[in-house]
């Protein structure tokens, strides 16, 4: 018996009903959604779409890191996405603090030294997303006329809000 015993039998469950939809790894809406691991967001339904029709990159936060970033750039060069939306959202756990403030409290709760390590935070979640949205938009391995938004998700409504650059 493992601490993953129920992700195997719920495995198996899904067996049964499987079958191979043929959908192709090109993105069928041409879209990439950069979303926040927060697990009150469904990025399919919260967007209206299915399995297949977009590219789903999360990270804590919804940050353009480098490595979604890296994402980002496959996305667009092989698999056929040309928007790309960026969802941040309300009440997120990362916003409003500051990475020395996350440290703290990791370090107290692990009891080790957390320095050193990047939590991108954010005070001004706005201002923050502007930027992450220009990281996308000067990257010189994605194309100029790619469709770039962002917006922000309230998980209490379930409103999608459009942020401008």
């Amino acid at each position: 018996m493992t601490v993953f015993d129920d992700l195997l039998d719920a495995n198996r469950r899904y067996q049964t009903t499987f079958h191979d939809p043929g959908v192709p790894g090109q993105a069928a809406k041409a879209l990439a959604v950069l979303t926040c691991i927060d697990s009150r967001i469904d990025p399919l339904a919260m967007l209206g779409l299915r399995p297949g029709d977009a590219k789903i990159i999360r990270n804590a936060g919804a940050r353009v890191t480098e490595d979604a970033l890296r994402s980002l750039v496959l996305a667009v060069n092989l698999l056929g996405v040309r928007r790309v939306c960026v969802v941040q959202h309300t009440d997120c756990a990362v916003i409003g603090t500051t990475d020395d403030e996350i440290r703290a409290r990791i370090g107290v709760l692990r009891g080790v030294d957390a320095t050193g390590w990047e939590f991108l935070t954010s005070t001004d979640q706005l201002m923050t997303l502007r930027g992450d949205l220009a990281l996308i938009e000067s990257c010189v391995l994605l194309p100029p006329e790619l469709e770039v938004g962002g917006f922000i998700f309230d998980v209490r409504s379930g409103g999608l809000t459009p942020v401008g650059t």
